[in-house]
């Protein structure tokens, strides 16, 4: 590559490379780890022939990333550095003749360790008198994030170790495979943003701001490095593990001592061939000089130690069939395709199903039962159909169909404008029971005291509720069954759900937990439809009729009201007694009738939420935008872009004094 082509090409990988970088440590993975990595080595070999083109702000000159708002700084005592990568043996081969030239030179003997990679985020922890007292994750190598209340939530790393020494020590902080698998599937189940990989969600739990968070995470450590140690002296790397894990670390289990580069070399091959029966993730292997003093000789660069590098496998692509495509229902109702396939090994792991993710993808890639997939899996990142073998189809493969039914419950299926994704609708789905059943009962629901998320899973788990109606067929003597001396807890639940029987009509419509219907529109759509079966029979030009429901919601109720599943269960409400009538207000005051507020800025007399519940008492209603159907706009202290916006459109402004004297 000529000059002036050297020097295009690193103004377009430099910014990329950052933007990848950044994005990695904001615990986002938008690119796979074997292309970041080509990208990185590209820009290395264009800088090491022209050490000109090499910029101040090149990721090759930098450790880590910024520091994330809300945590402290931590100074590292000893930095922690990068590693080289390699990918070729040959590149393994240069680097032993560079350790070899430096050890004849101290006539020293030349060992290594080799070492599994492991996939996750650095941290150093620090303890004092045997004391664990700080841990601080990378950053920038220099500079890291305090996040010692967060690794105080990790099981594997001790309090207290079994000497009493001064000692700090490096590890990296994973999940195991079995355990991420399992985190994902309840991300899944509960409709949350699957994580691309094992290192982004060891990251992300890491550097939570509230250690709770990070605490219901499974996450582990493996100890591979001595950073600091007055006392003992040890004089080889392989001795300063083993001495870690007699203080009581969980230290890297896999390592290997050689006693030449091809023994590494075979190491290398070993691990590589063991990685599907490793318990965590790996995305390399990395050799090390044995001989302490030696390293010390063969020095640092600024970003990293000469003495080690670290050699990564290249990602693997397979071939299998998609054997079948069926669909899991998550709890909220929404419906996933998942590949069935001929188990296959890829990167160290065996595959037998994988996500589909939704219609459009399977669309997009023409996806068939039957097909020849190709199945990529680099690294850790979740396995996917990366294409199809069009070339290898028979004809007898089928076309997949989204299911118009629920394949749990039988109900009717949805895919409303503008989503991906098909939804259950029946309410009476198992699939979704147990979250229509938290959302029923909650405080702006039915407001059931005492039947929270635990009792609600027992209660299921002994077979005492099948649906939302159960509630209200429970005895005192099924729930005094779930706590020793419960009667008192029993007698006081028992209370709450007979008083929740007399709830207004716009608590049990918000209970139903119909899409798109919140508090707000329910309170609505009950002053119009004064009984649930006013409701029930209303059409859709008649919903679509009121000014805070558009088209699409209209639909939604329509729908949800005219299933087999929710006319079920309405009936049995209303056999246990749940009221569906509207309550007669005391005083109806409806002076904000037609009325639109938006709210800005701090208020300092109300919350949000009070100010927004004296407007809707009064028949009006709140907005989050500015627009010119706006009526009023109330603005605190700070107001911005919506008070400006407000003004340029010639909306009221009013202020909390204006506000108290239109509501006397």
């Amino acid at each position: 590559m000529e000059f002036e082509q050297a020097k295009k090409r690193v103004e377009e990988l430099v910014p990329l490379l950052q933007y990848y970088t950044q994005k990695y440590f904001d615990d986002e993975q938008v690119v796979s780890d074997y292309e970041y990595d080509m990208l990185m080595k590209e820009l290395r070999e264009i800088e090491a022939k022209y050490p000109e083109l090499i910029r101040a702000d090149s990721p090759t000159q930098r450790v880590g990333a910024s520091i994330k708002k809300g945590f402290e700084k931590v100074t590292h005592e000893i930095p922690l550095q990068s590693l080289q990568d390699v990918f070729s043996f040959e590149e393994v081969r240069e680097f032993d003749e560079r350790m070899q030239k430096i050890a004849s030179e101290y006539n020293k003997k030349l060992e290594y360790v080799v070492e599994t990679k492991i996939d996750g985020l650095s941290a150093a922890l620090e303890y004092k008198n045997g004391i664990f007292v700080k841990g601080a994750t990378r950053g920038n190598g220099l500079i890291g994030e305090d996040v010692t209340e967060n690794l105080k939530t990790v099981k594997t790393i001790p309090k207290k170790l079994k000497e009493n020494i001064d000692i700090i020590v490096r590890g990296e902080v994973f999940i195991g495979k079995a355990e991420f698998e399992k985190l994902n599937e309840n991300r899944m189940m509960e409709e949350e943003e699957q994580f691309a990989n094992a290192r982004n969600a060891a990251a992300g739990s890491l550097r939570q701001l509230d250690s709770k968070i990070t605490a219901q995470r499974p996450l582990d450590i493996f100890i591979f490095n001595v950073q600091k140690l007055e006392e003992p002296q040890i004089e080889k790397h392989s001795d300063a593990l083993n001495y870690l894990e007699k203080l009581g670390f969980n230290v890297n289990p896999v390592r290997i001592l050689c006693e030449n580069i091809d023994e590494a070399i075979k190491a290398i091959q070993k691990i590589g061939e063991d990685r599907e029966i490793l318990s965590f993730g790996i995305d390399g292997a990395v050799v090390k000089v044995n001989d302490l003093e030696l390293r010390e000789k063969i020095g640092t660069t600024f970003k990293t130690p000469k003495w080690a590098v670290a050699y990564k496998y290249p990602p693997e692509k397979k071939e299998t069939k998609i054997k079948d495509i069926v669909c899991q229902v998550g709890r909220t109702g929404a419906i996933t395709p998942m590949a069935i396939l001929e188990p296959v090994v890829v990167a160290g792991s065996k595959i037998s199903k994988t996500t589909l993710h939704n219609e459009d993808y399977i669309k997009e890639r023409d996806i068939r039962v039957g097909d020849i997939a190709v199945i990529q899996k680099a690294g850790d990142v979740i396995p996917e159909v990366i294409e199809v073998n069009k070339q290898k189809r028979t004809g007898e493969e089928v076309i997949f169909e989204m299911p118009k039914t629920c394949p749990v419950c039988g109900a009717r299926t949805i895919r409303e404008e503008g989503e991906a994704v098909w939804r259950c609708i029946g309410i009476e789905c198992p699939a979704k029971l147990s979250r229509g059943i938290i959302h029923f009962v909650s405080k702006e629901a039915m407001d059931i005291n005492g039947l929270g998320e635990n009792i609600i899973e027992e209660l299921m788990n002994r077979n005492l509720i099948h649906n939302i109606a159960d509630i209200y067929k429970l005895t005192f003597e099924d729930i005094a069954s779930l706590k020793k001396n419960g009667k008192k807890f029993a007698q006081n639940l028992i209370d709450a759900i007979e008083e929740s029987k007399s709830r207004d009509l716009y608590h049990v419509v918000t209970a139903l937990g119909i899409r798109h219907v919140g508090v707000k529109l329910a309170k609505s759509l009950t002053k119009k439809y004064k009984t649930m079966e006013e409701l029930m029979n209303a059409s859709v030009e008649s919903l679509a009729e009121k000014d805070d429901v558009g088209l699409i919601t209209a639909q939604s109720i329509y729908e949800f009201f005219h299933q087999d599943q929710t006319i079920d269960l309405i009936n049995k409400l209303k056999e246990y007694g749940v009221n569906m009538q509207k309550l007669d207000d005391e005083e109806t005051d409806d002076r904000f009738e037609g009325k639109t507020f938006v709210l800005t800025g701090s208020l300092e007399k109300y919350t949000r939420d009070e100010a927004s519940n004296i407007i809707e008492k009064f028949g009006g209603k709140t907005s989050s935008s500015v627009s010119k159907k706006t009526d009023y706009v109330l603005a605190g202290e700070d107001a911005g872009s919506k008070l400006t916006k407000a003004q340029s459109l010639g909306v009221t402004v009013i202020s909390e004094n204006d506000f108290e004297q239109m509501i006397k």
